[in-house]
């Protein structure tokens, strides 16, 4: 599902070379949960960010899919991501001036899909939102707001599932619902779940981690 060869990513800060990713390789299958671990500032937002195509490496290749990502341009990247990727965010990224129904509703349209609305609906349902579905994002709480995200990213039954401290706003018990709920598409829908997280705990619900220190994998198990 994801091949990771020799990705290397370094960013300039204050004039000089940061390296933030060396020479990272990795195999990921379909249907697998992975999580990324490791301390603030080991690479894991950045290496998830690249598997989704949201920047480009310095050097190294992925494919994901069956696609080498890492060598389409900006407009194909964006339709790779509208028809492959779903991503959560650690602060939602829902739009604040539309409901949880339209802000789930967005990447259908953006496809072009006749059903966006009842689809939308349907997700809601889902993740049991259902009368909460005409409320704006600032009416919702942290959790309810995650959950809307997460439903946002199962919209268009992308195969490849991305996770960055999905709980990482959120208190213990909330973060243990929307675990909850991610392990289920992936248990249930056989969809690949790539995880970011610092909590060991949350971690362990993987079926493999993957643990990133000063850039490089510094274990896999």
């Amino acid at each position: 599902m994801i091949s990771v060869r020799s990705l290397s990513m370094r960013l300039v800060s204050g004039g000089r070379g940061v390296d933030v990713l060396t020479d990272v390789s990795l195999e990921v299958p379909a249907g697998q949960f992975l999580a990324i671990a490791g301390p603030s500032g080991s690479g894991k937002s950045t290496l998830l960010g690249l598997i989704a195509g949201l920047d480009q490496p310095t050097a190294g290749r992925i494919e994901v899919a069956g696609i080498e990502i890492t060598a389409l341009d900006e407009d194909a990247l964006a339709r790779f991501r509208l028809d492959h990727v779903g991503y959560v965010f650690q602060s939602y990224h829902l739009i604040p001036t539309l409901t949880a129904e339209e802000n789930v509703a967005v990447p259908l349209e953006l496809a072009g899909e006749p059903d966006a609305v009842p689809r939308a609906r349907a997700l809601l349902a889902e993740v049991g939102l259902t009368e909460r579905a005409h409320h704006y994002p600032v009416q919702l709480s942290g959790g309810e707001q995650q959950r809307v995200a997460v439903a946002r990213a199962m919209a268009r039954r992308p195969a490849l599932l991305l996770a960055d401290e999905p709980t990482g706003n959120l208190d213990s018990a909330t973060g243990k619902q929307i675990i909850e709920l991610l392990v289920a598409v992936n248990r249930r829908l056989g969809r690949t779940l790539v995880l970011v997280t610092h909590d060991a705990a949350l971690a362990a619900h993987a079926d493999r981690v993957v643990t990133l220190r000063d850039g490089r994998i510094v274990s896999d198990e």
